[in-house]
């Protein structure tokens, strides 16, 4: 096994969600005995939040797995896209960088339309950009917070569905990144964990109306991932305690996280739809 990091330095970025680039130690997004099996040989995939932390991950992965991809993601992340691009492309597959915001309507349909334009279909979807924001009081919570936290996180996912469906097929996968705070619930992360929850709900609905067209809709629901949104959300002394708390004693990496993407992607998955993936360190929870 991968000897993972088991504590971190202390540290904080100023912005969401913040840059792989910036992290120390920086993620780990596919391990290096990782070998890939053509599970998604020929597939073109779309990830959203796909320049860093588990989009990253996913986008690597998939590459090794035979998918040319898209990733979508803010402008200010250019940095990791680019690095992204090329550990991508190391792997023989095509990627094609989106840089736009979500909260546009008009950008979550032009990053499907330009997914098929450039690589010629599209089967999986990934929805995986998200922003957090810790407050210790609901009442002092600010509306436009809050919204603006579904605005990131949860509406580009429906938006960017009902673009891709007149494109996806029989096989075809969509897969959202939900949280194990949907499922317990997070004092400091009332909006994002709000998010998470109607994340949850939202795949488990449409999976019962696209099981007719065989088309599967799941979600993976990581716990304490080294990511960037950790630095850029919690302060340096909460940084370097991160993921301490689990069964494992220590946060997951992206490369823990992204074949569970892999697998519901693939044929592998052909018997699972509506459901949730806990890589979470080891907490049970009520599925």
């Amino acid at each position: 096994m991968e000897n993972y990091p088991t504590t971190l330095p202390p540290q904080a970025q100023d912005q969401q969600p913040g840059l792989e680039s910036k992290m120390m130690p920086e993620p780990v997004y596919i391990r290096a005995n990782y070998k890939g099996s053509d599970k998604l040989q020929g597939k073109v995939a779309l990830i959203t939040g796909g320049d860093s932390g588990i989009g990253r991950a996913v986008a690597v992965h998939f590459a090794r797995e035979g998918a040319d991809v898209a990733i979508a993601y803010k402008a200010e992340e250019q940095t990791d896209a680019d690095d992204t691009r090329e550990l991508v492309e190391a792997e023989g597959r095509r990627c094609v960088l989106l840089p736009g915001d979500l909260r546009d309507p008009q950008f979550c349909e032009a990053i499907v339309s330009q997914t098929v334009e450039q690589l010629g279909k599209l089967n999986i979807v990934v929805s995986n950009a998200a922003e957090q924001f810790t407050s210790t009081d609901v009442a002092e919570l600010p509306n436009e917070q809050f919204e603006d936290t579904f605005q990131v996180n949860f509406f580009p996912l429906v938006r960017v569905v009902k673009a891709a469906l007149p494109h996806l097929h029989e096989g075809d996968s969509i897969i959202a990144t939900s949280s194990i705070n949907a499922y317990r619930g997070n004092q400091q992360l009332v909006d994002y964990t709000s998010t998470k929850g109607a994340i949850t709900a939202y795949i488990r609905s449409i999976s019962q109306q696209l099981a007719e067209k065989k088309i599967r809709a799941n979600t993976v629901a990581p716990g304490p991932i080294w990511t960037p949104l950790i630095p850029a959300s919690f302060p340096p002394d909460k940084v370097e305690k991160f993921g301490q708390d689990t069964t494992l004693k220590r946060p997951g990496q992206p490369a823990e996280v992204a074949p569970a993407f892999v697998f519901l992607a693939s044929e592998d998955a052909s018997y699972i739809t509506g459901q949730a993936i806990h890589p979470n360190g080891g907490e049970v929870l009520n599925t």
